[in-house]
């Protein structure tokens, strides 16, 4: 690369202990022209320890048709940092990854005319029956036709209408500005590693009775020396002794949920049993095995 640059590296020793192998990752915008920029992320590749005050290099970044839509370079924005002395050393964030802020050129288009399109395919982000179908009718209601057809859960088809043939930016912008509040289903998350449990609004429960409790038992061994009286012929020895604790926690009760408690009700009548995160996660199964949990269970 040197000698590309002109410079002559032949019969020299070089030291390159501050050149790192990393890769250039970024995401094209939508409706990126030639000439604009994009950020980038730069990763280390290899033993490299660090990337803190480097340089990239002209790196070109190629899509998955193989063909290069933009070229990177630029000094590296890195959050992390490594310290180290002769006996300890610390390290703060990711010191081999690093941004570089409107670093590539997009030198390649995407080809695509919005301006010619006869119809619209709206996608929505979380898919939802329910949604889809309130968007569809909220569109043909503000268009006043029917416009716009509801195809999948996530998918609402959009057919122009003629005022606007020759300006969907219009009505995209005229769509875009109606307010619709989106449907959430009723589902418990549970997280069983760090014992997370997320609850939705929408969670009944169907009567049921709920006991928990756990048996624990406590053996403490606490050995103390027994000395021989005074001007004997005996000898110190070490007596044992041992403490058993029994706890059958009889003091928590039967708790009962009556039909279609909300979630404020479920959370007071758990919390009323004294469970931790860990039982609740195993009462929350047992009220979905039982049946009595209308809701879905999703384990992270």
């Amino acid at each position: 690369m040197l000698e590309r640059m002109g410079v002559n590296t032949r019969d020299a020793k070089l030291s390159t202990a501050n050149v790192a192998a990393v890769m250039v990752t970024g995401n094209l915008p939508p409706f990126a022209t030639q000439g604009t920029r994009m950020d980038v992320t730069v990763s280390a590749l290899g033993d490299s320890k660090s990337l803190q005050g480097g340089t990239l290099l002209v790196t070109p970044l190629m899509g998955a048709d193989g063909e290069v839509y933009s070229v990177a370079q630029g000094s590296v924005a890195v959050g992390g940092f490594t310290a180290a002395g002769a006996a300890a050393s610390i390290t703060r964030g990711v010191p081999t990854v690093g941004r570089i802020s409107n670093g590539a050129l997009i030198e390649r288009e995407v080809k695509f005319s919005l301006a010619k399109m006869k119809s619209l395919r709206l996608s929505l982000r979380n898919p939802d029956l329910t949604t889809a179908r309130r968007v569809a009718i909220s569109i043909n209601t503000f268009l006043g036709q029917k416009a716009a057809r509801v195809s999948d859960p996530k998918t609402v088809h959009l057919r122009i209408p003629r005022g606007y043939r020759k300006n969907i930016v219009n009505l995209l912008t005229d769509i875009e500005q109606l307010r619709i509040e989106p449907d959430q289903v009723a589902k418990v998350v549970i997280d069983e590693n760090s014992g997370i449990i997320v609850i939705g609004s929408r969670v009944r429960v169907s009567e049921v009775a709920i006991a928990q409790g756990n048996l624990t038992v406590s053996v403490t061994e606490t050995p103390i020396p027994s000395q021989p009286a005074p001007f004997s012929r005996g000898a110190t020895v070490v007596v044992p002794r041992t403490t058993v604790q029994v706890d059958d926690e009889n003091g928590r009760k039967l708790a009962v949920l009556r039909r279609g408690v909300s979630l404020q009700k479920l959370v007071d009548g758990l919390n009323a049993l004294g469970v931790g995160p860990r039982d609740m996660i195993a009462i929350l199964q047992a009220i979905k095995a039982a049946g009595a949990l209308q809701a879905e269970v999703e384990t992270m």
